[in-house]
């Protein structure tokens, strides 16, 4: 069968045991929590994160109040890069503890924007952001939908994105070659930046490798910041956190789900599937984002998810989605729903799938958010 690396994916398919090392399908796990710990374990060793450091002090740019959500845009500093943007909303004059959400903006091939994908704080939105959300978001900024329902939403740049995208006056001449050219007649300033971004993946892949470091381990480590500054906020009840997003965010929901305890419930939007394939038949269609070496052996992708349990896990797949192919979608969705049988709570996961491409639209929005009303409210 036609496959990404020909006459040997299969063979390299077959490398990897059904079920891996690691997986709480496996006979010799029986306990949830036990194995939920080495599981853990295992998946921080693979992603390989920075150092940690303090959790970063939020700086409030401006506040305003837009369509009945209150919003607070803030800046932090990592300790390496450019200071991150973000936008704190809630409903406006609703007093108290709010449960939360971390909102985790998309990749869609879009590195110039990044907060401002999933978010709105003017009528006056940026024609590109008005098309992406129409695209991808049945036209709304579903972060703020999701403010004026009842929750305190968090929506920050993670790496690379927005205002941590790469400048080219940092990069050496034979990477960022035309990036600099100021020609908006034939490609606006945007479209040039994207262009630029999507050939430099590769390259920030393997740099980072030389770092001993992973892609997946530094936006997992920027995301556990944003979830530092939403969990210490005074309006927020840091024991009803949850996150979700689309495709690059829901790739995001994913690892932060496996990677951190205060994840309480979450929702991955049109980004489920297996190792096996992005393996043979779609790694042509995803970003270097994706990939942590070495962990195929021990976890199945859906079991990144799979470590929250016993706590809820929703995901909602498209069944004429590109970026995966349907058969593996269904094998990711008995993978997790196996996991949840076996730890004893298969009402705390579900798993809807939608007609049309890839997308986070109206209804699944409103079914994303219904699940964290069960569980959270």
């Amino acid at each position: 069968m036609a496959n990404m690396i020909g006459a040997y994916g299969e063979w390299a398919a077959g490398l990897v045991a059904d079920p891996p090392r690691l997986s709480f399908r496996r006979r010799e796990w029986t306990d949830v929590n036990r194995w939920r710990v080495e599981a853990r374990k295992r998946f921080l060793d693979a992603l390989m994160q920075p150092p940690p450091s303090r959790p970063p002090q939020p700086s409030v740019q401006h506040m305003m109040e837009y369509d009945g959500v209150a919003i607070e845009h803030m800046t932090w500093q990592l300790p390496y890069g450019p200071p991150t943007e973000a936008l704190f909303l809630k409903p406006a004059g609703v007093p108290g503890k709010l449960p939360a959400v971390l909102g985790l903006h998309d990749h869609g091939g879009n590195k110039y924007f990044g907060v401002r994908k999933i978010t709105r704080m003017t009528d006056d939105q940026h024609p590109a952001m008005k098309r992406h959300q129409e695209r991808y978001y049945g036209g709304v900024a579903w972060a703020n939908a999701l403010a004026k329902r009842g929750y305190a939403v968090l929506v920050h740049d993670t790496f690379l994105f927005g205002s941590r995208r790469v400048r080219a006056a940092d990069l050496p001449a034979v990477v960022k070659g035309d990036l600099l050219e100021q020609d908006p007649e034939s490609e606006p300033e945007i479209d040039r930046y994207n262009r630029f971004a999507g050939t430099h993946e590769h390259l920030v892949a393997k740099s980072l490798f030389c770092a001993g470091a992973t892609w997946p381990g530094v936006f997992v480590w920027e995301d556990q910041r944003a979830l530092d500054v939403l969990c210490a906020r005074p309006d927020v009840d840091a024991s009803r956190v949850a996150c979700c997003g689309l495709s690059g965010g829901g790739l995001r929901t994913v690892m932060l789900t496996g990677a951190d305890d205060r994840i309480r419930v979450s929702c991955c939007a049109g980004m489920m599937t297996t190792w096996r394939d992005y393996l043979l038949n779609k790694a042509h269609t995803h970003t270097w984002m994706v990939y942590v070496p070495g962990l195929p052996r021990d976890l199945d992708y859906p079991e990144i998810l799979g470590i929250a349990a016993p706590r809820p896990v929703m995901v909602v797949n498209n069944r004429q989605d590109s970026l995966f192919t349907m058969p593996e979608m269904e094998r990711a969705d008995r993978i997790l729903t196996e996991v949840y049988k076996k730890a004893g709570v298969p009402e705390r996961y579900a798993c809807k799938f939608y007609p049309g491409p890839h997308k986070f639209d109206l209804e699944m929005q409103k079914d994303a958010f219904d699940w964290f009303d069960r569980w959270m409210k």
